[in-house]
């Protein structure tokens, strides 16, 4: 049978049970990050170590990538030198190139541009940080290709690389790039576009485009997958001017997004990894639900979200992603490791642990900033 959310009202009805929650003062809300960070970068002294998992992969991958972005997040609510020299550290372990050279249109091997750039922003000088990614971007420019973005997490590793790379250089050409090729995703790819704005929910990729279904017969709707969404519109939006073309259109799809995905928290705060099915793979997951804080959260703070609506469902989330995921010695639980679908990096549990434990921590260092922030 065919589920039926009624947004608005869903969200009135579903948010007026949380009002009994409270959040935590600032400073029990940035410990955690803290120890969350200090976890991390204690298990990775090295930035430039290769990550091995079934291969070895280089450290500028994706999923380091997101975790960088997520401590600038923290350091700009919490302005400790030591976050920037782990940062800096990365890219210059790197020569602040890409994964796959200056000729990639791989989004994944792009994300990593995102912290290069707001290096580069706080330190001008240092120009090594913006070239090579400039160059990726610009080698994409030089053609008329727009359907790299194939999958819905592209949206997030490379969208704000545009979009800042337009605000650097005063040049609007990247923030037209980059709508044409989120629209290719958008309304094209996999036949007519991943978004489905009936449900207000994007398919991964072309694989789970109807006909496919999750076992009760829903649409495949991937908790991450939707939350990269998110995340990317959220770090647009903080980027492009106000005046900006096609910025009321990426406004709208967050706020429809939000709205989609509140009456579908679960009671105990998280989100599924499936978001119409919970009982394929259902249970707490972290990454999805921390990715949904930040966006809800952003929101409030700019005002394009009611916090009467909204406040309760993301002091819930955080609340429940502060007392069980982040563990006493700053391990991060329920968080499912790479894929595409609810099936992958399973089972997911408090004590699981991910091939890759960094853009989790990157995911949940997002929406505390904003948490932060909130408050």
């Amino acid at each position: 049978m065919k589920l039926k959310f009624l947004p608005i009202l869903g969200v009135f009805l579903f948010s007026t049970g949380l009002q009994a929650q409270k959040l935590s003062k600032t400073k029990d809300i940035l410990e955690p990050m803290q120890r969350a960070n200090a976890y991390f970068k204690k298990k990775w002294p090295d930035t430039g170590k290769e990550i091995v998992t079934n291969i070895a992969r280089p450290s500028n991958i994706w999923t380091r990538a997101v975790y960088y972005e997520g401590l600038l997040a923290l350091h700009d609510i919490d302005r400790k030198k030591e976050y920037l020299d782990y940062a800096y550290s990365w890219g210059e372990s790197h020569k602040w190139g890409l994964r796959g050279g200056i000729k990639t249109r791989n989004a994944d091997n792009q994300c990593c541009g995102q912290t290069y750039l707001a290096l580069y922003e706080m330190n001008p000088q240092k120009t090594e940080c913006m070239h090579d990614i400039k160059a990726s971007i610009d080698s994409m420019m030089a053609t008329s290709k727009v359907s790299d973005w194939t999958w819905i997490d592209a949206i997030q590793m490379a969208m704000p690389v545009f979009a800042k790379l337009g605000q650097i250089t005063k040049n609007p050409a990247y923030y037209e790039r980059m709508h044409e090729m989120y629209k290719h995703s958008k309304e094209v790819e996999g036949g007519k576009g991943l978004y489905n704005p009936q449900d207000k929910l994007w398919w991964r990729d072309k694989d789970f485009v109807p006909p496919y279904k999750e076992p009760n017969g829903e649409d495949c709707y991937w908790s991450r997958g939707n939350g990269w969404v998110v995340a990317a519109l959220v770090r647009v939006l903080q980027i492009i001017p106000k005046d900006a073309p096609h910025r009321q259109e990426y406004q709208t799809m967050l706020v429809d997004m939000l709205s989609a995905l509140a009456p579908i928290q679960r009671t105990d705060g998280f989100w599924n990894a499936s978001l119409h099915d919970p009982n394929n793979y259902g249970g707490k997951e972290a990454t999805g639900t921390s990715l949904f804080v930040y966006g809800m959260a952003w929101g409030i703070n700019q005002g394009i979200i009611p916090a009467k609506t909204y406040r309760p469902i993301v002091v819930k989330a955080w609340n429940a992603l502060i007392k069980e995921s982040v563990q006493p010695n700053g391990f991060l639980g329920y968080v499912q490791g790479t894929g595409k679908e609810p099936k992958d990096g399973q089972p997911v549990t408090v004590s699981s642990v991910p091939d890759f434990e960094d853009y989790g921590l990157g995911c949940f260092l997002l929406a505390g900033s904003e948490v932060y922030k909130m408050k």
